[in-house]
């Protein structure tokens, strides 16, 4: 990904330490694909009418870990307030799907992996919190 190269290309001040923010960034964008893909793969699994809540909450979280990165890219007219309450909604998205792709984890690989990394994209986006001022 180029996310570090365009943080450091970016030619105003950002409020926020860029190799973290690229870290975040990153790791949200990994988090979105592997809902989405996790999503994907319970649609196509036997027991489907079983992971109606999974495959929802797989999709709320890629959608707003996409708008998340999408926020954590714009730097012009940076606005704190916003960020941060973008940032956490994202936290809980990740904590809620990763926590119901953990009750499914046994049974299907692709939650296990999907829960994953929800647990390290609510980590990463806990970490960036602290240092949203």
């Amino acid at each position: 990904m180029r996310t570090a190269e365009m943080m450091n290309a970016y030619p105003a001040q950002i409020n926020l330490d860029r190799e973290l923010l690229a870290r975040v960034v990153d790791t949200v964008m990994a988090c979105s694909q592997a809902c989405t893909a996790c999503a994907d793969a319970c649609l196509s699994e036997d027991m489907v009418a079983d992971l109606g809540k999974c495959i929802r909450s797989d999709l709320d979280c890629a959608d707003i870990c996409d708008t998340t990165a999408r926020v954590l890219s714009r730097h012009t007219g940076y606005d704190a307030n916003l960020t941060r309450a973008q940032v956490q909604a994202c936290a809980q998205a990740c904590k809620s799907c990763g926590d119901e792709c953990a009750r499914h984890a046994e049974m299907h690989e692709h939650c296990r992996i999907c829960a994953e990394a929800c647990r390290a994209c609510e980590q990463a986006c806990d970490e960036l919190l602290a240092t949203i001022r």
